[in-house]
């Protein structure tokens, strides 16, 4: 059978940065922004330094990976929760007062399916204003969650959230009593 894709070569895609960025900010990310033991507001300065747009009162927690930050602003007074993962190919806007909870992904990247060379595909993520993203909750490529919107734990978010909207990813439900319980 014939490989569905050419993955011989990635072309066009701008990172944003020269090599030495790029490296600079790898180096700088594994040895000190992931640490424990790196203050929150260290945090914010090296993301500065690095092109991020962040407002006052960010807080960041350990463990938060973030692909690119020149790629990245975040409103003022938000949250960012450890393990968050900000997989920023292309431009990643958080909005203010907004909460990115524990182990969430947000993700601008994907790739062309019907692409024979699965070039990428890759489109901006918007997180509104006064909305929380709950623990280990996805928002995918191209994706705008308004304002005041509540993501619940675990949620796919595929397609735009309207303002102050709920949503919530399905519950395990009892389906039957195992025997002798």
């Amino acid at each position: 059978m014939e490989p569905r894709w050419d993955l011989s070569g990635c072309t066009g895609y701008d990172k944003g940065r020269s090599f030495v960025h790029q490296v600079l900010w790898q180096a700088v990310s594994g040895l000190v922004f992931v640490r424990w033991w790196c203050p929150p507001g260290l945090r914010v300065r090296i993301l500065r330094a690095f092109g991020a747009e962040i407002g006052e009162g960010v807080y960041i927690k350990p463990r938060v990976r973030i692909h690119w930050p020149w790629r990245l602003s975040v409103g003022d007074h938000s949250w960012i929760g450890e393990e968050a993962w900000i997989l920023n190919l292309v431009p990643i806007s958080i909005g203010a007062q907004s909460i990115i909870s524990q182990g969430v992904l947000l993700c601008s990247g994907s790739h062309d399916r019907h692409s024979p060379t699965f070039e990428l595909d890759n489109a901006p993520v918007t997180i509104g204003d006064g909305t929380w993203i709950a623990a280990r909750a996805m928002v995918l490529r191209g994706v705008t969650v308004g304002d005041n919107v509540i993501v619940g734990a675990g949620s796919l978010v595929t397609t735009d959230v309207p303002d102050g909207e709920i949503v919530l990813a399905p519950t395990a439900q009892p389906r039957s009593r195992r025997a002798g319980s």
